[in-house]
């Protein structure tokens, strides 16, 4: 089976964590000890998000030359290998020596007139509380927006539309290698006046890329592992309650935010709607789980209406 596994950079570095390498490294191995127990018998394409670690480094480089630091592609580049290398050699460590491993480099196509360039709405780098958001919106220019009880850094966020080292990828898959890629949801490029590609700044949806990669290349199954062990409704509140199946329709019926769950939600149908095949949400430590069919929120068109956790009604 060829699964698609996409870490949410959330996960990778988990709210309210110290980020440093030590924490990053230490989520990577759970994730790699999850990831290991699935490997055989299977092709694996693994995918991750970034938002913490870019927003980290669109810091640093302010701190050190605000008016020369790199812009957000090139910075989006830069954690696809400090991310990819450590997943490959946490889960080298685990799997067989002879199964081999690749980092790729991902240019993603967005369009320079998508509308998700006026309406900034990735949450990047670290939380803040407001007084501090504030502070920084008005020194930096930064768009600030609430994460929960904090608030975070967004940036544009456009769509994936092509993904042009696609061609490699099958061939690596095809050879048996395990295969890292689409890191951040890639990096973002345009095609410029005069016909060239160039980067541009923003940060794709790794869940959104995660699914139009799954989709080219005839994935089996699209996992989105994040912090939550699935899909709620009513989240917060005393009547919360987890999604365990749905079709596509039903599910992005009842609307999810656009900086959190939303782009999961979207991802998931849009892979279930366009392969016939099942996408789930769920915990990075469930993985596992997930594939047995045990956890997380599963998203199929042989799905009816919602089904929930330890219920069997449907609204």
């Amino acid at each position: 089976m060829r699964i698609t596994i996409a870490l949410g950079g959330n996960a990778l570095l988990r709210r309210g964590e110290v980020m440093n390498g030590e924490a990053q490294r230490a989520n990577i191995r759970i994730a790699c000890e999850q990831i290991a127990r699935i490997a055989s018998g299977n092709e694996l394409v693994i995918a991750h998000g970034n938002g913490p670690q870019v927003g980290l480094l669109a810091l640093q480089g302010a701190a050190y030359d605000e008016d020369n630091a790199f812009p957000l592609d090139v910075l989006g580049a830069e954690t696809e290998g400090m991310i990819g290398y450590m997943i490959e050699q946490e889960l080298g460590n685990l799997l067989p020596p002879d199964v081999p491993f690749a980092s790729l480099l991902t240019q993603v196509e967005v369009d320079a007139d998508d509308p998700a360039f006026q309406q900034p709405s990735k949450p990047i780098g670290p939380i803040y509380q407001r007084d501090e958001a504030c502070r920084l919106a008005e020194l930096k220019g930064w768009t600030m927006a609430r994460d929960g009880d904090h608030y975070r850094r967004v940036v544009p966020s456009p769509r994936p539309k092509r993904i042009f080292e696609i061609r490699p990828l099958r061939w690596l898959l095809e050879k048996g290698t395990v295969v890292i890629c689409a890191g951040g949801g890639g990096i973002p490029t345009v095609y410029g006046e005069d016909g060239k590609l160039e980067g541009i700044e923003a940060v794709i949806d790794k869940d959104l890329c995660s699914s139009l990669l799954s989709q080219q290349l005839a994935s089996d199954l699209l996992i989105i592992a994040t912090d939550v062990d699935g899909v709620y409704l009513d989240w917060g509140t005393p009547h919360s309650r987890r999604v365990a199946m749905a079709d596509p329709d039903s599910l992005e019926a009842q609307g999810f935010a656009a900086g959190s769950m939303g782009p999961k939600v979207q991802a998931a149908c849009e892979f279930a709607r366009s392969s016939g095949k099942t996408a789930v949400i769920g915990a990075l430590a469930d993985i596992e789980a997930i594939v047995a069919g045990h956890a997380g929120t599963r998203v199929s068109i042989r799905a009816t209406g919602i089904s929930f956790a330890q219920e069997t009604t449907t609204p």
